[in-house]
């Protein structure tokens, strides 16, 4: 049974010795063949560098250079691509989400799941802003998605050679891989865990990032935006009948004075709605146009490593 461990790095020059230390220590210790995919999405510092001094060290790192900075969820794709493990297991570089719950993730899932994924019953090392606007994300996308995607939890997960032959088949151009997997079915289970603060560096997710993953997860599974849209916009014509009425009214009975305020109001409101509404369609008809170029997702500039 081959393991393989799946990690994107984005300018990890000062975690990289560490994460590469933590790594060897538990996977040797499982006992399993094993092998480390790392994928640099478009480092400017010297992760790169030190990747291939991994990879020419030890035959058990494969890593790969992505032409430029694709994103998180595709630099993880090209790394989810090349992995040949019989079970997968997805990692960030920065540690928060410890190695060491390795063992107990393959155990659960030689039980019969298909996916472990790792639910966040503490987050150290982060801001209230981080902790109220994740939860806020993970509620809201439970609201307007059919299928549930587990709270709390992020891309750290283990995965099975077949529910990632599966998820492999799912070409959408903008990725939201938890939600993709949780799409999926199959046996799924929680494996709770403190969140732990960062080894070093900062967050690879500023909040104007933040929010176009956001956008992305909301309108690559659910079309509830669109409906919200068309009742917004029933709700702003009602508004806009009943601004009419009342102003019929006050011409006759109140002779309020011409270019009374209501027009401004009735033209806000009904600008607004169109504008809300427009933008959603925009946002979807952008993804279809996208989606329709079938670019590929990633492009791979160099390769060094056992394959």
């Amino acid at each position: 049974m081959l393991l393989s461990v799946v990690i994107p790095c984005h300018n990890e020059e000062e975690v990289l010795d560490t994460l590469s230390r933590r790594l060897d220590e538990v996977l040797q210790g499982m006992g399993h063949p094993y092998e480390v995919v790392l994928v640099d999405d478009g480092s400017r510092d010297s992760t790169w560098k030190m990747m291939v001094d991994l990879a020419q060290r030890d035959s058990h790192y494969q890593v790969i250079r992505l032409t430029r900075n694709f994103g998180h969820q595709r630099a993880l794709t090209a790394g989810l691509d090349r992995a040949r493990g019989d079970y997968i297991v997805i990692l960030d570089a920065d540690l928060q989400d410890p190695p060491e719950l390795m063992p107990e993730m393959l155990r659960l899932a030689q039980h019969g799941y298909d996916v472990v994924y790792g639910q966040r019953i503490e987050r150290q090392g982060e801001g209230a802003f981080k902790r109220g606007t994740a939860s806020l994300f993970y509620r809201m996308m439970n609201l307007l998605v059919e299928r549930p995607i587990p709270q709390d939890a992020g891309d750290f997960r283990l995965v099975s050679r077949r529910a990632l032959d599966m998820l492999k088949g799912m070409p959408e151009y903008h990725r939201f891989l938890r939600g993709m997997i949780a799409w999926i079915g199959l046996p799924q289970v929680a494996l709770p865990y403190v969140r732990q603060a960062r080894v070093a560096g900062v967050s690879k997710y500023p909040l104007h990032q933040m929010l176009a993953f956001a956008l992305d997860a909301v309108t690559g599974f659910s079309t509830k935006p669109l409906t919200l849209a068309s009742w917004a916009g029933l709700f702003s014509a009602l508004v806009g009948i009943g601004l009419l009425i009342f102003t019929i009214y006050s011409w006759y009975f109140l002779e309020a004075v011409p270019g009374w305020a209501s027009i401004i109001s009735a033209i806000a409101i009904f600008s607004s709605a169109q504008l809300l509404v427009l933008g959603l369609i925009g946002e979807y008809l952008g993804r279809l146009y996208e989606q329709s170029k079938n670019r590929p997702l990633y492009l791979i500039e160099e390769t060094v490593g056992s394959r």
